[in-house]
């Protein structure tokens, strides 16, 4: 199995009712709409699948006034993927967004960092504005499948498969990490919520959901040193993402093996939000 992977974005869901104070730190214009995009990831190298992240489901969408599209695990089947078919799921952290569906992969082994499971576990999930983001049913699900072995922890860096990588970068939560995939072109960084959007790491604004600032920041030049250049970087949020990619069979089914849309890359700030 040679360590080249396909990499194809799902959206499932999107938040619309939302201004660029939801999105950034340190702007002047707090008023102007800005969408948000919620996904999951597939990685695929021949009969090899690896999930990044699992989404969250209907009931917790309504719980959260939040709802989904699609269920995660039903686009994959309409896919051609069925869940079990999934031996490992990479996460990138545990809010609700990224951890939601874990129910729906029962046998996949699951990858996380130990400092994001001994945040989501400990002390510091005594204050609600740090616990938010969480939820406890979710956190629950991860002890158990710790109970029957199926939780690998990651220090740091780590080597998931050949050709995927996980790298620490914190920030947004305190065990964070990103995603390094060796694809047809080149490395490509899945960055999940390390940079929400291209603006975030490319203008310097950070997310208003941050543990640690500084690592927040630190983690924008880790993303363009891991991926080499800002088109190999995919927010994990960011609806120009679906403007960047071509689709596959559905405008919300993505490759992001392929080189992107030109012209992206030589824009930044605002005027990132007026591309088609």
């Amino acid at each position: 199995m040679s360590g080249i992977w396909s990499i194809t974005a799902f959206k499932y869901a999107e938040r619309n009712a939302r201004t660029r104070q939801d999105s950034f730190i340190l702007d002047d214009d707090h008023t102007s709409p800005h969408a948000m995009d919620y996904y999951v990831w597939l990685l695929e190298n021949g009969d090899r699948r690896i999930l990044v992240d699992t989404g969250y489901d209907a009931k917790e969408g309504a719980e959260r006034d939040r709802p989904i599209e699609t269920d995660p695990a039903t686009m994959l089947k309409s896919y051609g993927v069925h869940p079990d078919s999934i031996d490992t799921v990479i996460l990138t952290h545990l809010h609700y967004d990224h951890a939601g569906s874990l129910a729906a992969f029962p046998d996949a082994n699951l990858v996380v960092q130990e400092a994001e499971m001994a945040y989501a576990t400990g002390p510091c999930m005594c204050h609600p504005a740090l616990r938010l983001p969480y939820t406890g049913a979710h956190i629950c699900d991860m002890v158990r499948a710790l109970y029957v072995s199926r939780v690998q922890f990651v220090s740091g860096v780590g080597e998931v498969a050949p050709g995927v990588e996980v790298h620490l970068v914190g920030g947004h939560s305190r065990g964070l990490q990103v995603v390094r995939v060796r694809t047809q072109r080149g490395w490509v960084v899945l960055a999940s919520d390390a940079t929400h959007y291209y603006e975030n790491f490319m203008s310097g604004r950070p997310f208003p959901i941050v543990v640690d600032l500084e690592n927040m920041l630190t983690g924008f030049a880790k993303l363009l040193k891991l991926g080499g250049s800002a088109s190999h970087i995919v927010p994990g949020h960011d609806p120009l993402v679906r403007a960047a990619y071509p689709s596959l069979g559905s405008p919300n089914i993505l490759a992001l093996h392929v080189e992107p849309k030109q012209g992206i890359w030589n824009t930044s700030g605002h005027a990132m939000q007026d591309l088609p």
